[in-house]
């Protein structure tokens, strides 16, 4: 919608980075805030569009897919809230139908909010999702003792919040951003360095960890040996104030080059509107030296009254530091006798995991129970596994993919003989001049002789009399019996599990396995046990797998089917399937 249709609102954007963990907890912030003033509505993504969408991927009705999802999902009064297509739940919703603009959506969400109360299923992914808050708050955080130039320790005093940019400044830098610390540091010499207790984020402290980064020897930041009790502390010392004295280089009152980017936002565009409109300028035409006079007195008067911290200009946080530095006292004194009684920094072995803790963690993300006991494994029954994949075959696949079947009463695929029939007699009598270039170019490859061309002719004779559907489809079978006769001689047909007359798929596959010459003698072939074959195969390649991930397990989790683990690795896959 354009912006003159959208009502009075409060927005903002957040920089989460890589701490996901940090946009959940906005979504906790946002739900809460509707939950406590019920006539708000609010709605959030970020750079992957509707993501609250995309954590119950699982449960969303089929007429909801993103280009269709603007401006249909809200919180409101604490619940989550999809506004379908159509006016009423009940009736057919198309997937092409537009999305509604802002205004029409508020006015559906006052009148009538419980209609669009979003399944229980999606809001309990939702919620699942940010459980735990505001007590989560707290075992995100990570407290840790750094050696510190004193500036950044009175900085971070002042406004802990900063540590971010520091962090993000350090870990996402460039080689061009080293230049300022390729010489003794001007903001934060590394002469005045304290001890301190940090507080971090898990993923910011992780990531200043985990980074390796020597400095440059003229920088004065000189490390212990690595077998220091205080090694740790000195080198996250070292990495904040690399970060801060990068953030401190590009500010807009060293480099005055930057302070240009204040004067390219849209509140400097409708400020110059404005101008333009009052008359300013006074008819004076751009480029001219009047012109450019009147233009640098606004861009001055801009930059003064309007760009400063106070206003609602974002300011870049190397300006907020050196404002800090010039307004906050340093008492070298008072930083070393607050060093001498520190509170004990926080465990980091959370930052080692094993790999039964991941496995665990695994397991949690995708709710899955496997069973841990034989008697478990005994019960599980295999002809869900068949049944599934032949309810998947039996689905009509688009361009989208194929639809996984989610449940067994779905109507099952009809099968129309007459059209079938129609189709084979179109493609096995058609003439000979209806045959296109790649029929010619089949002939030339596999080198057919002149005397193959006359027993095509004489079958164009016999083509021309009318052949009946029931003689085409008994000719088929025939020469499909033919076919299995011969390949059961051979080690392909060998390969099958077939199913005797009046016993089982198991007994077949003993008596199989004890005679497979058996099959020669029989006049009649043994019908291939289908359903034995396919969960034979299956667990084989389970099995094959390890215990990692591959095509079988994916393609059975998405329909809803878990194996149990593979407690007996020495048994054959077909032992399994019995």
């Amino acid at each position: 919608p354009l912006s003159g249709e959208i009502p009075a609102h409060i927005g903002g954007t957040t920089l989460f980075g890589d701490n996901v963990e940090d946009e959940w907890f906005i979504v906790y912030l946002v739900r809460e805030i509707t939950r406590e003033f019920p006539g708000l509505a609010a709605r959030i993504d970020d750079n992957d569009g509707e993501f609250l969408l995309i954590e119950a991927a699982d449960f969303l009705p089929k007429w909801l897919n993103p280009e269709n999802s603007e401006n249909r999902v809200f919180f409101y009064k604490g619940e989550l809230h999809i506004i379908p297509p159509s006016e009423t739940p009940e009736q057919d919703c198309e997937p092409c139908a537009p999305c509604p603009t802002i205004p029409e959506a508020l006015a559906l969400l006052a009148a009538r909010s419980e209609d669009f109360l979003a399944a229980e299923p999606i809001r309990a992914a939702v919620n699942k999702r940010i459980e735990g808050y505001p007590e989560k708050i707290q075992s995100s955080l990570h407290r840790a003792r750094c050696c510190v130039p004193a500036g950044v320790a009175a900085v971070l005093r002042r406004r802990p919040s900063l540590v971010a940019a520091a962090v993000q400044a350090f870990y996402l830098r460039e080689p061009g951003d080293l230049r300022a610390c390729r010489r003794p540091f001007r903001t934060f010499p590394a002469e005045q360095r304290v001890m301190a207790l940090v507080t971090f984020t898990r993923c910011l402290y992780a990531q200043l960890v985990q980074q390796k980064f020597v400095p440059d020897r003229r920088s004065g930041y000189t490390l212990p040996v690595p077998s220091h009790p205080q090694y740790k502390a000195y080198e996250l010392g070292m990495k904040l104030a690399h970060g801060f004295e990068m953030l401190c280089s590009k500010s807009s009152q060293v480099s005055p080059n930057s302070k240009r980017n204040v004067l390219s936002g849209p509140l400097w565009e409708r400020f110059l509107m404005s101008l333009k409109e009052k008359d300013y300028f006074k008819g004076e035409l751009e480029g001219s030296a009047k012109y450019s006079e009147l233009l640098h007195m606004a861009e001055d008067f801009f930059q003064h009254s309007v760009a400063t911290p106070e206003s609602s200009v974002e300011v870049s946080p190397g300006d907020e530091i050196l404002a800090l530095l010039q307004t906050t006292p340093i008492d070298l004194k008072e930083f070393e006798r607050e060093a001498d009684c520190l509170p004990p920094e926080d465990d980091d072995s959370w930052l080692d995991i094993t790999p039964d803790a991941l496995e665990q963690m695994l397991k949690e993300a995708r709710s899955e129970s496997l069973p841990s006991s034989k008697e478990e494994e005994q019960k599980y029954d295999l002809e869900a596994v068949a049944e599934s994949m032949k309810a998947f075959v039996s689905k009509v696949s688009t361009h989208e993919g194929a639809e996984m079947p989610w449940s067994s009463d779905e109507s099952h695929v009809t099968f129309d003989v007459d059209s079938f029939t129609k189709a084979l007699d179109r493609i096995l009598g058609a003439d000979p001049e209806e045959l296109d270039s790649d029929d010619l170019d089949e002939e030339e490859e596999f080198g057919f002789s002149d005397e193959d061309d006359e027993d095509l002719d004489a079958g164009d004779e016999r083509q021309d009399q009318k052949v009946s559907p029931g003689e085409l489809i008994g000719s088929l079978k025939s020469y499909m019996n033919e076919m299995d006769r011969e390949l059961a001689q051979t080690n392909v047909g060998k390969s099958f599990t077939t199913r005797r007359k009046g016993a089982s798929s198991v007994k077949a596959a003993s008596s199989e396995s004890a005679d497979p010459d058996s099959g020669a003698e029989d006049p009649e072939l043994a019908p291939v046990d289908v359903d034995m074959n396919l969960v034979a195969n299956l667990l084989e390649s389970y099995s094959a797998q390890a215990g990692l991930a591959g095509p079988t397990s994916n393609l059975l989790q998405s329909m809803g089917v878990y194996l149990p683990e593979n407690t007996d690795h020495s048994g054959s896959s077909s032992r399994a399937a019995q």
